[in-house]
């Protein structure tokens, strides 16, 4: 059996066999000294970004960072739409962030249509049914963030995170689109990406399809991508303290919205 050789692997090689006296003058070897591979440092993080870009006649703009220096947080207006913040530069700006886009679907009333948590507070329900709930962006306690299918955590993991947007689709889930995504509605799309890893990517689209968008994101070298609220609700905000920015994309038929995606500074 593995485990009785010299009694347990631990245990110095001495206590296998009794020991034999040297004889006398005999030279004592030194061990050839063992090279130790140094770590491989992680490369820095790279400072937020304006990226742009176009796929499939689809054209992207948002904000790349890096999550080991910067962070989302949800801000959330607890008396409903535009109760707080007008817009995404307001949303962001009241909480010194440094860009900004809407978040959750929410109902007629303005109730939020899923489960959001701001810095511990929960507001909306867990959503079972809809595919606007399929997925959610969420920050832990540790704070670990991550975009996970619903069924992966459960209403009491959901409801304990630090921060937290349930939303959907899923466009792309472990790297491969999602099927079955709707193929005949074209809008602007508002949406969340994510590597696996510490890079994110928020923004919003052209007017597509969700099918044509999870297609055209299979391109791009992420893990999961999450849909947002998106139509006259998609409201895209970058400061000028972005590399790359400012930008702004709000048209004039926006409607207010029930909450918001901030990036800040850790």
């Amino acid at each position: 059996m593995r485990y009785l050789i010299c009694g347990l692997l631990a245990l110095p090689f001495t206590s296998c066999f009794p020991a034999k006296p040297l004889p006398e003058n005999t030279p004592i070897v030194q061990a050839a000294a063992v090279r130790e591979t140094p770590p491989v440092a992680s490369p820095a993080p790279v400072p937020p970004r304006v990226m742009v870009r176009e796929i499939s006649g689809i054209t992207f703009e948002g904000v790349a960072f890096d999550s080991r220096d910067h962070r989302l947080v949800v801000a959330d207006q607890a008396n409903g739409p535009g109760s707080s913040f007008a817009d995404s530069a307001a949303a962001a700006r009241a909480g010194g962030g440094i860009a900004a886009v809407n978040a959750g679907f929410f109902t007629p009333k303005g109730d939020p249509l899923g489960l959001v948590v701001a810095a511990g507070k929960i507001s909306g329900s867990w959503n079972t049914a809809s595919s606007l709930g399929s997925g959610a962006w969420f920050e832990s306690s540790t704070g670990k963030t991550a975009i996970a299918r619903r069924e992966v955590i459960n209403r009491a993991e959901a409801s304990a995170m630090r921060e937290l947007i349930q939303a959907g689709p899923l466009l792309v889930e472990n790297s491969r689109t999602v099927s079955g995504l709707e193929a005949t509605k074209s809008s602007v799309r508002t949406l969340i990406l994510w590597d696996g890893g510490t890079h994110w990517w928020i923004g919003r689209s052209s007017p597509c399809t969700l099918a044509a968008l999870g297609q055209a994101l299979a391109a791009w070298p992420i893990r999961h991508a999450l849909n947002l609220d998106g139509g006259r609700s998609s409201d895209l905000w970058i400061s000028e303290t972005v590399s790359g920015g400012p930008l702004l994309r709000r048209s004039s038929w926006n409607r207010p919205v029930r909450n918001f995606l901030v990036i800040l500074a850790r």
